[in-house]
């Protein structure tokens, strides 16, 4: 190792100054131990004594490093002694000439001399231009890096990889052909996919639900320490659209695009989620509707028609009644409290008065075969359309592209880009949809098994120890909230269309009607139930045969 000329001053003590770019170097690398290593060489060469070493693994682009400022402060302290500041090189001390000359000026006025093994440093003019050019160079090369990395990332997107931490639920792996590449990282991938599935089908009916769900998970991530995650990091995950496979980033004008890795979810069904959160502000369920009242919030009073809440009773024996009431005060059954045991114990004699008649398991069968028919003769239609729906729309943005070229209106070429971006987000729908197959993706076995497991004993789910279940029950099963009166019990419920289609029935005189002068058969009850249980797509309706009317 070579050190030209040797000190001009008579200072005996000297420190040393290493920096890395980042946390990662200090990992993958050696460069805080090479970076000392050095120093101490053209330490010891200059017979100086190291007394102290301050390191930083942050950009040279900023000044206020904890490691550089604690290097002022120890100059400043010992004033009165002044040392050496030895770097390695110009390059690890700062990256901006401006940085690199009030740092200079601040370890002068601290009582330091800066001194490096790789150039001499000296106060003339010609040191003064030689350490300018050389800051220049160092500054150059600093944002020419920027540049290269900023236009490399960019590069990625628009082939589609992600190129930025990776969200919950993926991890980067190396891939042949491809570099590093989003894959899921289970088991978080699996629990992200059931949340977003779940708020898209309306499982969940709010982003709190989301929340909460998350927050059960014991292998999710928290943002608090007492468990909880925070608002913005559930809205967050709900519009990500690299969930669905697909990557956007606005701010490099990258619009929506294929990426490379798989997706947790469908794009149509994170086009569900963001329509669900355009859809308007809901009421959030309430954090206190837990295990020990499933009915709290979903029964009203028959009174005054307000929610029913709920509460434990301490008797005078010290032990603990669950009661159901009513806090209305204007109601005249204003806390006058209802046994728990005897409204639930009413509630699930009313859903097992739901299970309907087995006789009609035959003809609801023969009816969901006639859709599942149609279903599978419509699919090659349904395809065709596809196909015809993609080549308009490339036609349409091609319309749209040759009016930007020929207009010279911003406004009217900013309005032209948006409808584009509008239009290539419904082009991508249609291919993942033609690509995924138009047809169904079960049997009709399975499907049909799975509704009415349903349908022929709804208790069966409410009777689950999970208040997500008895929650499922209730939507599933009732249309619309449940009048509970103290004295005569519950009123006639508001149930879901498949129970209303096998309740009327049961008491109805049906018989077989002709096509004509009648709408065709809609069976929304089986198609409905098999959409809610199977979180699959609605059928369309049945065109076709004769048809069951009540009259």
């Amino acid at each position: 190792m070579r050190f030209d000329n040797g000190p001009s001053h008579n200072v005996t003590q000297a420190i040393i100054y290493c920096r890395v770019s980042s946390k990662a170097q200090t990992k993958r690398g050696d460069g805080l131990n090479s970076q000392e290593t050095r120093c101490r060489e053209y330490a010891k060469y200059r017979a100086y004594d190291v007394v102290r070493v301050f390191t930083d693994d942050l950009t040279g682009q900023r000044a206020d490093r904890p490691g550089l400022l604690s290097m002022l402060a120890f100059l400043k302290a010992d004033r009165k002694n002044p040392h050496v500041v030895i770097i390695d090189d110009l390059t690890r001390f700062a990256r901006n000439v401006r940085i690199h000359f009030d740092l200079r000026q601040a370890i002068v006025e601290a009582g330091g001399i800066l001194e490096s093994p790789s150039v001499e440093l000296r106060d003339d003019a010609d040191g003064e231009l030689h350490e300018y050019i050389l800051a220049s160079v160092s500054q150059h090369q600093s944002r020419k890096n920027a540049e290269q990395t900023l236009n490399r990332m960019q590069s990625r997107c628009l082939n589609g990889y992600w190129v930025f931490q990776p969200p919950i639920g993926y991890r980067y792996q190396k891939a042949d052909g491809h570099g590093k590449l989003l894959v899921r990282n289970e088991p978080l991938a699996s629990i992200v996919q059931e949340a977003l599935e779940g708020y898209a089908s309306g499982r969940f009916d709010t982003q709190v639900e989301v929340k909460r769900f998350l927050e059960a998970q014991p292998d999710f991530p928290k943002d608090l320490p007492d468990g909880q995650i925070r608002n913005q990091r559930i809205t967050d995950i709900l519009t990500r659209v690299t969930y669905a496979g697909y990557l956007e980033v606005p701010k490099w004008d990258i619009s929506l695009r294929k990426g490379r890795h798989d997706g947790l979810i469908t794009l149509e069904t994170h086009q569900k989620i963001l329509d669900r959160l355009k859809g308007g502000a809901r009421a959030p369920a309430r954090k206190n509707i837990n295990a020990d009242f499933p009915l709290r919030g979903f029964v009203l009073c028959g009174d005054c028609e307000q929610p029913l809440t709920a509460c434990w009773s301490t008797s005078k024996s010290g032990a603990k009644h669950p009661y159901y009431l009513c806090y209305n005060r204007a109601c005249e059954s204003h806390r006058k409290s209802i046994p728990r045991d005897r409204l639930e114990g009413e509630f699930e004699s009313l859903l097992c008065r739901l299970q309907p008649s087995p006789t009609l398991f035959d003809i609801t069968k023969a009816m969901f075969r006639k859709a599942w028919d149609a279903r599978l003769a419509q699919a090659e239609t349904l395809k065709t359309t596809l196909q015809r729906d993609i080549i308009k729309v490339e036609k349409q943005i091609e319309q749209l592209v040759d009016r930007i070229v020929d207009s010279d209106s911003a406004t009217a070429v900013s309005a032209y880009e948006r409808r584009i971006a509008k239009l290539e987000k419904a082009k991508l729908l249609a291919t993942e949809k033609l690509a995924r197959g138009v047809g169904p993706k079960r049997s009709f076995e399975d499907l049909f098994e799975l509704a009415m497991a349903f349908l022929s004993n709804p208790w069966n789910l409410w009777n689950s120890e999970r208040l997500e279940d008895k929650r499922t029950a209730l939507k599933l099963t009732f249309a619309d909230r449940l009048p509970y009166h103290r004295k005569s019990g519950f009123r006639t419920p508001k149930t879901t269309i498949p129970f209303n289609m096998l309740g009327g029935l049961t008491m109805q005189k049906c018989e077989m009607a002709r096509p004509k002068g009648f709408e065709p058969l809609t069976p929304r009850f089986v198609v409905w139930c098999s959409i809610q249980l199977s979180y699959g797509r609605a059928y369309e309706d049945v065109r076709k045969g004769g048809s069951l009317v009540s009259r």
